[in-house]
C-alpha cells in the first residue's frame, strides 16, 4: 500500500502518562478522548456494526481546528500492539477538502518512565496551492497533551 507521491509530517512528544494506556485509548477507546479534551475533541462515534480497537472500524470524530467546528470519518487501517501503532485513513470530513489521500499514524515508544508519543500524517494535497497540516499536528500534539494532563491528574 506505499504509495510514493505521499508527503509525510512527522512529530513527537514526551508524555509523563502511561505510554500503555495511552496506546490503548486510541486504539479501543477513542470515544473517551472527548472526555479528556472537550475543548478540542466534542464527540467521537463508531459507524453501526463495527467494534472499537478493530481493523476496519469505522470512526467519526466531531473536533475544533482552528476555531471552526469541523468532522472527520476515518476508518482503522493497522493496530501493532507491539509497537504499540494505530493507523487511521481520513475518508471523509474537512480533511478531505484539501487533500486527496490523508493517513494518520499515533505511534507510542516507551522506555521506562520515558514514552515518546509520534504522529506521522501521510498524505496528497488536491493541489499545490494546499498548505501542509501544520495546524492540524498542532491539534494532535495539544490533544496528546490533553490526555497527558488528565491521566496525570487522575492518578
Amino acid at each position: 500500500m506505499a504509495n510514493t507521491d505521499l508527503q509525510k509530517l512527522v512529530n513527537q512528544v514526551e508524555i509523563k502518562s502511561d505510554g500503555d494506556v495511552f496506546h490503548e485509548i486510541f486504539r479501543q477507546r477513542p470515544h473517551h478522548i472527548s472526555t479528556m479534551s472537550p475543548s478540542l475533541i466534542q464527540n467521537v462515534d463508531i459507524h453501526d456494526g463495527h467494534d472499537w480497537g478493530t481493523v476496519g472500524s469505522i470512526i467519526y470524530w466531531n473536533y475544533t481546528h482552528d476555531g471552526k467546528e469541523k468532522v472527520a470519518k476515518e476508518i482503522i487501517r493497522e493496530i501493532d500492539e507491539e509497537k504499540k501503532l494505530v493507523k487511521y485513513e481520513v475518508v471523509d470530513g474537512d480533511i478531505k477538502v484539501h487533500y486527496k489521500t490523508f493517513f494518520v499514524t499515533v505511534h507510542v515508544d516507551t522506555e521506562g518512565e520515558n514514552n515518546l508519543v509520534t504522529w506521522t500524517f501521510e498524505y496528497e494535497k488536491m493541489n499545490a496551492d494546499v498548505e501542509d497540516p501544520t495546524s492540524l499536528m498542532d491539534f494532535c500534539i495539544a490533544v496528546s497533551k490533553d490526555i497527558e494532563t488528565h491521566h496525570l491528574v487522575a492518578n
